[in-house]
């Protein structure tokens, strides 16, 4: 990996200081406008579930000769697509190139938030609000009793970070796993698509698996060593911080260990057919 220059960094800071200043100024000026944010999130996810739909009629000749609710599931994953790189890119920054959670800044990492931070929450609380009521909506037909489980515990998170800046380390470790929901997602176009036995949804099933095993799982091995390391501030958190610190990557863990053995069974077999 090529070092990032110095330039960078400091084009970086300056990106953060300025929409930081914006945001405070103009976003946060009223103590109601930052819910605005969470109704942005809301109408966007509408936004990119239209564009979706208007898209895949023009440029994709399957799309007119799917069901009603397999379109209806075609444009819900284009706006789980958008929100997941959107999310995914806000998340690396503010973990890993940001000085936000640094251990070399001054005051207690659990309780660090900025107006930036902040207002990533609530587009995010907007979307799982939108995804979760599409799936409770049409349930099952967009995903069973465990995606309800998953949006539900996502959404309590994100939303306690959001109203109270406590954990929200934690919370964008954890968003960094949507990270594989464009992969997910491909996968069903693809299949959706007839395009099963192609190249295409062979790579895109060796990316996922890996994609999976590192924001999935190893990152979430490195966030328990991360609340391992920090024990002594996270008790100073509410009770209710400090419950949704342990229990909800736990949750979501076990989750994620669950659906990796499957995609790993499912690799297997497609590696198979493609000998």
């Amino acid at each position: 990996m090529m070092p990032v220059s110095k330039d960078t960094v400091m084009m970086l800071k300056s990106y953060q200081s300025q929409a930081e200043q914006l945001v405070r100024n103009y976003v946060l000026a009223d103590p109601f406008l930052p819910y605005t944010s969470v109704l942005g999130g809301i109408f966007a996810c509408k936004m990119a579930y239209e564009l979706t739909q208007l898209i895949s009629s023009f440029y994709f000749k399957s799309y007119d000769g799917l069901t009603k609710m397999q379109r209806f599931e075609w444009n819900n994953r284009g706006m789980s697509t958008l929100h997941a790189i959107f999310i995914t890119v806000m998340s690396l920054y503010l973990v890993f190139f940001s000085e936000l959670y640094s251990d070399q800044q001054f005051g207690l990492v659990p309780f660090r938030s900025s107006p930036l931070s902040t207002l990533h929450l609530e587009v995010s609380v907007g979307y799982f609000l939108t995804d979760l009521g599409m799936i409770i909506w049409l349930y099952p037909s967009l995903g069973g009793m465990e995606y309800v489980v998953h949006h539900s515990l996502s959404l309590i998170a994100v939303a306690y970070s959001m109203l109270s800046g406590e954990g929200q380390l934690y919370t964008y470790m954890v968003l960094i796993s949507e990270a594989t929901t464009a992969g997910v997602n491909l996968r069903w176009y693809l299949d959706t698509a007839g395009m099963k036995r192609s190249s295409a949804y062979l790579i895109n099933g060796v990316v996922m698996f890996f994609a999976w095993l590192i924001a999935r799982i190893l990152l979430f091995v490195y966030l328990f060593y991360h609340v391992y390391l920090h024990y002594d501030q996270i008790q100073q958190m509410h009770t209710f911080g400090i419950l949704l610190v342990f229990v909800v990557p736990c949750a979501l863990s076990i989750m994620n260990l669950m659906w990796f053995g499957k995609i790993l069974k499912g690799l297997k077999k497609t590696l198979a057919k493609s000998q």
